[in-house]
């Protein structure tokens, strides 16, 4: 049975997505495969060809989210990264998909981390190193076999306080990855944007992806605090 195989049938990706996930290129379904059952992760290394921002007073909101890695507040060509697809179980028992990405910009290194896990049938993207962010994800295959993602609804979660987060002071992101047969890489692009303030943040890039065994995350890549509350 092929890891593909076995991704259709035990990835949360794949209970998200339903049939969607049997149309997207088995590359893809391979990647988003990653799961406890599956025995397997995935780790992509490339380059983003550009990392982007809006003008400059997306400046102040990009250095917040640096603090707990969200996002990147520097832009770029041409810089070196990783993403690291890990499945563990958290303290509360889900399982859970690491997607940490690690940018190694000229004058130092940011991380952009999340935490994926399975809610009522859809995905819930947890951002930051306390998930004090989480994310309703959207999944579907387009006509090319890419995965498209799209961000919903945000809360934000800190103690006991929780809220729905206002769109207003957030962005909604647009990702698409696929897979260049000819090129032998994984292609991803990101867009985030604000619907007042248009354009904040984005990248698009290459990368190449190896399977590891893996019956667990690790402990580098989870995070500081994990929230129950999706």
């Amino acid at each position: 049975m092929t890891s593909a195989v076995v991704g259709q049938r035990t990835s949360m990706f794949a209970a998200a997505m339903g049939d969607q996930f049997a149309r997207l290129h088995p590359m893809l379904q391979r990647r988003f495969g990653v799961g406890l059952e599956a025995g397997y992760a995935c780790v992509g290394e490339g380059v983003m060809t550009r990392i982007r921002r809006g003008p400059w007073w997306t400046v102040p909101f990009l250095q917040v989210g640096r603090f707990r890695n969200i996002l990147v507040p520097e832009v770029g060509t041409d810089i070196p990264f990783t993403i690291e697809n890990y499945a563990y179980r958290d303290p509360f028992g889900r399982e859970t998909v690491t997607f940490v990405r690690d940018f190694r910009m000229p004058r130092r290194r940011y991380r952009f981390d999340a935490t994926m896990v399975l809610a009522q049938g859809s995905i819930v993207d947890y951002l930051g190193t306390h998930q004090h962010l989480a994310v309703d994800l959207q999944l579907c295959a387009d006509d090319d076999g890419a995965l498209v993602l799209r961000s919903d609804a945000q809360r934000f979660y800190a103690g006991p306080f929780g809220f729905r987060f206002p769109m207003i002071f957030s962005g909604r992101a647009l990702l698409r990855e696929s897979f260049d047969d000819e090129a032998g890489v994984f292609r991803i692009r990101l867009e985030v944007r604000n619907r007042v303030f248009g354009f904040l943040f984005g990248y698009e890039g290459t990368f190449r992806c190896t399977f590891p065994e893996a019956a667990d995350a690790p402990q580098r890549l989870k995070p500081v605090r994990h929230e129950l509350r999706t």
